[in-house]
This record gives structure tokens, C-alpha cells and sequence, in this order.
């Protein structure tokens, strides 16, 4: 069990001991390292279509886990600074 993740919602630590702290939604996808497609393009305010069409043209590398496109967060906050998608 990691960190940002349980099976009720609350935090527990690297023994899975709950710390009685709720997370909010909004929180734990500020924590994730690893974004699903529709996450992804939420973040780039963009259609999951669009970016399809990103990866597509080479803007925006995914990486395949488990037969699902995942992207890194930092690359594309990075894409989001550059401002040239």
C-alpha cells in the first residue's frame, strides 16, 4: 500500500496504518507522478482525442502499463511551460 492510498479514502502510511487524515480528490491527483489519458488531458484542458494527436506528432511520450497509456506529470507540466503544443 502506498501512501496517497487506501481502500476508505484516508492516508495511511508505508504499514498501512490510517492517520485519520481524509485526502480530498483534489489533493491526490496533485501527488500523482503518473497521470491515466483522461487525467492527462484534463491537465492540458484538452480532449483525450487531442491528446492522442500529441503523442501521435511526437509532443507528449507515454509510457504502456498493464495495456494502458500513462504520462508523466513533470513532462507535462513541462509541455504546459513551453507553451508550444
Amino acid at each position: 500500500m502506498n501512501e496517497t492510498s487506501s481502500q476508505n479514502g484516508y492516508f495511511s502510511n508505508e504499514n498501512g496504518y490510517n492517520q485519520g487524515e481524509h485526502i480530498s480528490a483534489s489533493l491526490i491527483f496533485e501527488n500523482l507522478i503518473w497521470l491515466s489519458t483522461e487525467e492527462a488531458a484534463r491537465l492540458l484542458r484538452r480532449s483525450s482525442h487531442a491528446l492522442r494527436q500529441l503523442v501521435y506528432k511526437g509532443k507528449i511520450r507515454p509510457r504502456k502499463f498493464g495495456g494502458r497509456l500513462y504520462f508523466k506529470r513533470s513532462e507535462l507540466n513541462e509541455l504546459i511551460e513551453t507553451s508550444f503544443y
